[in-house]
């Protein structure tokens, strides 16, 4: 493969191979990208210094028992503790999160990542910031949160918890909560998790297992986000 279709900004023949020169120009234009991605992230967080990160599906509608979740302890978060809710700004469980912060009289904070399916931006943000790249995307959105918040989702939510999974357990940030809520949902999950990984395979610790709590009960939520340790960093 043409190392210049990784990038996805234009197609190229295979039989047309870069110039030093070209990929040199590309290098810099992705490097300037990243940057300006960067700077516009952590600009709208140093505005918020306690936050909340909610992340889950982007497929679910409102009718869903999780959107519903979402959009009430969003609401409760903003209005009981006064702490900004972060999402990726998307459709789903990121919608319901942001609505339920956005009609509480919150501040309600997106993360939207460009997609070749042109993913909308919901519409219940007071800020939001647009990413090209996924890995700038994500480091803003494990930036200084209180408290991490998964509902269940697919392979991007899988992604998001693992990445802040291995950044607590690798010491790269403090030890925050990361909540899993939808027993029913992450019960199989961990259990992989315990059977193969701990178990089986000897490839984590008994105390990684730690780093992650399933609550369904919302009252305990905000009261784990409450006692959270404000991060400074």
């Amino acid at each position: 493969m043409n190392i210049f279709n990784l990038f996805k900004k234009k197609v190229v023949k295979p039989s047309a191979p870069l110039t030093i020169d070209e990929l040199s120009q590309l290098i810099i234009n992705r490097l300037y990208t990243a940057n300006d991605e960067f700077i516009r992230g952590y600009e709208l967080i140093k505005k918020y210094p306690r936050s909340v990160s909610i992340l889950g599906s982007a497929r679910f509608k409102p009718d869903n028992i999780y959107y519903k979740q979402a959009e009430s302890l969003a609401a409760r978060i903003v209005r009981e503790l006064n702490y900004a809710v972060v999402t990726g700004a998307g459709p789903g469980i990121m919608e319901a999160a942001n609505k339920g912060a956005f009609q509480a009289g919150g501040k309600s904070l997106g993360f939207a990542i460009k997609l070749p399916n042109e993913q909308k931006v919901n519409d219940y943000l007071t800020e939001y910031v647009e990413f090209e790249y996924f890995f700038s995307r994500k480091t803003l959105l494990f930036f200084s949160a209180e408290t991490y918040i998964y509902y269940p989702g697919g392979f991007g939510t899988m992604d998001e918890l693992f990445e802040i999974l291995t950044l607590i357990q690798t010491k790269e940030i403090p030890r925050v909560p990361v909540i899993l809520v939808g027993r029913e949902f992450w019960t199989p999950l961990l259990k992989l998790i315990d059977d193969t990984l701990y178990h089986e395979a000897n490839t984590i610790n008994l105390e990684d297992q730690s780093i992650y709590k399933i609550v369904d009960n919302e009252e305990e939520i905000i009261e784990i986000i409450r006692n959270a340790p404000f991060r400074q960093e």
